[in-house]
């Protein structure tokens, strides 16, 4: 397959990327059109010995990296919400937020995409989420049996900047918590203290409240299998705290609020 052949099937993506990293379409595209340009004069600066995808973006970002200007967005440019929170986020930090939350790379990938290793990809995911909450702050509500992996998650919600409005270990807690408080994001264990469910216990908060929903278990066969909200992030346990990070700020970032799917489909 030629160079040409081998980009073209990703370009969106880099389009995609670009944007997002500029704040704006037209800045973005200039980095692809030159990043295409590159190629075509030299074609071996494209690593054979990476995955096409890996090369691309790695060839992308260190253009990007090139110019001094890029450790902030035109303001006056068009951009939308979250592009606009992006502007405050130092280069790197957001970088490693964007290739794993936007772009779907895992960690050892984004690690070679921006040349380094994966515990130090693992800390500016970290701060991605610290910086981010700066801008995106919110109530957390944890729906956990275990008590130290509560604790655990209370002590990572707050690393990021966000305030947990309460620890629920069943269905009824968790019920009564999003009454007395209404949540913006809530972190959810299926599999709950007294048998009951935290699928059924989220069904019931989101018929009152539309919020993003990120469900932590070591049953992840059974949220692919029940009645589930629409959309919702999962994370199998054990857990990496990076990957959590990642997920909050991927669901606060984008607005991603769930809703019961009955409701979904016919909306």
């Amino acid at each position: 397959m030629s160079t040409s052949q081998l980009v073209a099937q990703y370009l969106p993506f880099l389009r995609r990327y670009a944007r997002a990293l500029c704040g704006s379409q037209s800045a973005g595209d200039a980095y692809v059109t030159a990043l295409l340009e590159a190629l075509i004069a030299e074609p071996d600066s494209l690593d054979r010995n990476v995955d096409t995808r890996v090369s691309l973006y790695r060839l992308l970002t260190r253009l990007w990296n090139s110019v001094a200007i890029n450790n902030e967005v035109d303001p006056a440019a068009p951009a939308v919400r979250g592009e606009q929170r992006l502007g405050h986020i130092t280069p790197l930090v957001r970088q490693a937020f964007l290739l794993v939350s936007l772009e779907g790379f895992d960690e050892q990938d984004a690690a070679t995409v921006l040349d380094i290793d994966v515990p130090r990809l693992r800390g500016l995911v970290e701060d991605a989420g610290r910086e981010l909450a700066a801008e995106i702050a919110t109530d957390v509500l944890i729906i956990e049996d275990e008590p130290f992996i509560a604790l655990d998650l209370e002590g990572l919600v707050e690393s990021l900047g966000h305030r947990v409005t309460g620890i629920a270990r069943t269905h009824s807690e968790a019920v009564a918590l999003a009454r007395r408080r209404t949540p913006g994001l809530v972190l959810a264990d299926i599999q709950l203290a007294d048998g009951s469910s935290g699928l059924d216990a989220v069904n019931e908060l989101i018929e009152s409240v539309e919020v993003p929903v990120i469900f932590i278990t070591a049953y992840p066969e059974r949220f692919l299998t029940g009645v589930r909200p629409e959309p919702a992030f999962l994370i199998a346990k054990p857990f990496q705290p990076s990957t959590v990070a990642a997920v909050i700020s991927q669901a606060l970032f984008f607005e991603r609020k769930a809703r019961p799917r009955e409701q979904r489909a016919t909306a």
